[in-house]
């Protein structure tokens, strides 16, 4: 999380900020308000929206939160505002492009570690949520509407053009984002076919420390009966499995598919 968080930070204060580049959210927010009044810090600006937003969660919602997004947000406004204060940032490029499609990317890869860890780094779901409370808008469309409210105060403050390079910035970071958190949980399903399954599935729970299952199946030509090994497996382990079955069987037959979520014993909670 204080990874990610770092670099959220990194990417609105030497992209976007100098740019002008508000990315939705509230750092998105906090730049086209630093824009307005210059004298307050963006992160100061953060912080003091997301106590507010907070405030307003407890008021209006049923304020759990937990102690990881409060780290996470609140942790952020403090590292924008060291930046500002400390390493008087600047730009690391002045094109455009190159700025929202290079921040998304590093703001991404934080966002993305922040979410893993079932947090957030920011308020605007909190908007999210009043919306979808009162006025029974699904969350999606909430944050979307929210990111609109911004990029299009954004256009008032910048510019059309500048208010187009943030939109594109939080459609991809929404894309990006969905996409590096299948990568950080994707696993391997594996179907095992061979004389030596009880050999592997010990391998399995003993070496590998998974769970595996026999399944009952019949070939199709010979008509025999064999049992069928599924398993489960990190892109690790599955290299280390791969490694043992050759060893030991290498006419066994394997079929590998990728697994973009797996909750259960072992793996992430049900909750």
């Amino acid at each position: 999380m204080t990874l990610g968080i770092i670099l959220v930070a990194l990417s609105v204060e030497y992209f976007f900020a100098p740019n002008n580049i508000a990315a939705g959210g509230v750092t998105g927010a906090a730049i086209v308000i630093n824009a307005i009044m210059p004298n307050l810090s963006i992160g100061m600006i953060t912080l003091v929206l997301n106590v507010v937003l907070f405030l307003v969660a407890f008021a209006f919602i049923d304020g759990n939160f937990g102690v990881k997004t409060i780290y996470a947000s609140l942790g952020l406004s403090i590292l924008l505002w060291i930046i500002e204060k400390f390493l008087n940032p600047i730009a690391i490029t002045n094109d455009l492009i190159m700025a929202t499609v290079f921040g998304t990317l590093i703001s991404a890869i934080g966002m993305a570690l922040v979410f893993n860890e079932n947090a957030s780094t920011g308020g605007t779901d909190i908007l999210a949520k009043i919306l979808n409370k009162f006025f029974h808008l699904d969350i999606g469309k909430s944050l979307l509407a929210v990111d609109f409210v911004i990029t299009f105060a954004s256009a008032l403050v910048f510019g059309i053009d500048l208010a187009l390079y943030s939109m594109l910035s939080v459609i991809l970071l929404g894309i990006i984002v969905d996409r590096l958190i299948e990568g950080f949980n994707i696993c391997k399903s594996v179907f095992i076919i061979s004389r030596h399954n009880h050999e592997i599935s010990k391998f399995i729970i003993d070496t590998l420390d998974r769970g595996c299952t026999f399944l009952n199946g019949t070939g199709a030509y010979t008509g025999e009966s064999n049992n069928i090994l599924y398993a489960v497996v990190s892109r690790n382990q599955f290299i280390k499995l791969k490694k043992f079955i050759k060893e030991i069987d290498p006419q066994a037959f394997i079929t590998v598919g990728e697994v973009h979520e797996v909750l259960g014993e072992g793996f992430k909670d049900l909750d």
